[in-house]
């Protein structure tokens, strides 16, 4: 008797929450754009992130603080174009979240009303509080972040992980308490050593997914970019490159560049035609 086909349905807070509850490890990846997103939904992907990582790997600025909201909603709405089944979460950017509780409710329901994600990501822990509450409050599922938060980076003293001393181990398992108390769904763990956030798992009731957080988190997380090797400035130590895209890329925009000069490119198969019939009538009435 043949087994039943299972059919792909839209993944949800439940069903992300009930995979830690059966310890099916949560996948995820940050995805910018509609290409990228249509493969990563057809991989079987369980979420996305919009992350505001494309600044640096889409956008070309320095550091995530300079992405703009428009900017992020931008990129949100070609993810989600493309996203059938994935649960996609939109990265709320520098100072979107943060001037007061009335803008970031106003803010992360422009994600989930324009970009049309199935929730935001809010970085920050025992501070960020105030601000998880009142966006959950207002009926929008969030995930949090803590650990390494890269919009905090110049207060942390840099992108540098968190948790490897004891007073700011503490601190990072207070502050995902904190935040799961908040509300949260599930919360990023960053550059975390994993034998804490192996505490922090063990603790939450809610899923941690890890970028850079070890083996012991709910789930694991990458940038596309990092792991498709696309983002020659700098790779994190936590990321897998699963291939040297970049290097093919250019391999075939130089073989491109290289046809057109020398006259290989476009050959007769790559014309298009008119009748000879048809082009004495052109030549006849020019």
């Amino acid at each position: 008797m043949s087994a039943k086909n299972t059919v792909r349905k839209k993944t949800t807070v439940l069903d992300i929450q009930a995979m830690k509850e059966s310890e099916r490890k949560i996948t995820m990846l940050s995805i910018p754009d509609y290409p990228m997103a249509i493969l990563a939904d057809k991989a079987g992907l369980d979420t996305i992130l919009v992350g505001d990582s494309l600044a640096m790997t889409v956008l070309g600025y320095e550091s995530t603080v300079s992405v703009s909201l428009e900017e992020m909603l931008h990129h949100t709405k070609a993810v989600t174009r493309a996203t059938k089944y994935a649960f996609v979460v939109g990265d709320m950017p520098f100072m979107s979240n943060t001037t007061s509780e009335r803008e970031a409710i106003i803010n992360a329901g422009r994600f989930m009303q324009e970009g049309g994600t199935d929730s935001v990501k809010v970085e920050g822990g025992v501070n960020a509080v105030h601000t998880v509450k009142a966006i959950v409050g207002a009926g929008i599922p969030v995930m949090g972040h803590v650990g390494l938060t890269p919009q905090h980076a110049s207060l942390l003293g840099g992108y540098k992980t968190q948790g490897r001393d004891a007073q700011t181990a503490v601190k990072v398992i207070e502050d995902a308490l904190a935040i799961e108390d908040a509300g949260a769904f599930a919360i990023i763990l960053e550059c975390v050593p994993d034998q804490v956030s192996k505490i922090v798992t063990e603790r939450l009731r809610i899923p941690t997914i890890s970028y850079g957080a070890g083996m012991y988190c709910d789930g694991q997380g990458l940038v596309a970019h990092d792991i498709l090797g696309m983002f020659d400035s700098f790779t994190p130590k936590f990321a897998k490159k699963y291939m040297d895209l970049s290097t093919q890329i250019l391999d075939t925009f130089s073989s491109y560049v290289n046809d057109v000069v020398n006259q290989e490119f476009p050959t007769d198969e790559h014309s298009y035609h008119i009748k000879k019939t048809e082009l004495d009538k052109v030549l006849n009435n020019i």
